[in-house]
């Protein structure tokens, strides 16, 4: 009986780690609510793993959805593009730079998003659901370069809201700290 209870807390804690929650990507995205725009903090509910596509393998990989287009738009630092709503559902990926974005109803609330790995937002603040939009300008002494990425079915991803507000560097780093394996 003892070797018995043994062996299943040892299968036990062998399994332990399938069944731990999956890491998922966080992001900052400029939403809406109550017909203002708002910028959130959203874990999107794409699992993230470890590919073992050849093309990638051994990296780690969150399938964000089908997109429908891709845009590439560079801006000079100081280039402020004003108030405005996101054209599309879509996501933004900051390659380099900074953006600074900014709430015309909130000004407690601001995201400076920089260039890099932890570039990417998504834009959601569209008219049919923000009266005012947002406000978005390139901040720095370098250029900012964008890719704009519409999705394929013009919908939001699934995603559960953490929290009103940007995210934190801490939670946009929080992929790195667990093992997908």
């Amino acid at each position: 009986m003892f070797i018995a209870r043994l062996l299943i807390q040892a299968l036990a804690f062998l399994a332990a780690p399938a069944t731990a929650q999956q890491l998922r990507l966080n992001i900052t995205a400029v939403s809406a609510q109550n017909g203002l725009s708002t910028l959130e903090c959203w874990e999107v509910d794409s699992p993230l793993y470890t590919s073992h596509d050849p093309d990638s393998a051994g990296a780690t990989v969150s399938n964000l959805g089908n997109v429908s287009a891709l845009s590439w738009a560079a801006a000079q630092p100081g280039l402020d593009f004003g108030l405005h709503n996101a054209p599309s559902r879509q996501w933004v990926v900051v390659l380099s730079g900074v953006i600074h974005i900014t709430l015309p109803h909130d000004n407690s609330s601001e995201a400076y998003i920089t260039g890099g790995e932890f570039g990417l937002i998504f834009a959601a603040d569209t008219a049919d659901v923000s009266v005012d939009g947002h406000v978005s300008a390139a901040v720095g002494t370098t250029e900012t370069v964008l890719l704009q990425i519409p999705t394929g079915d013009g919908k939001t991803p699934d995603f559960e809201r953490l929290h009103m507000g940007p995210c934190s560097g801490e939670e946009l780093t929080g992929w790195r700290m667990g093992d997908l394996s």
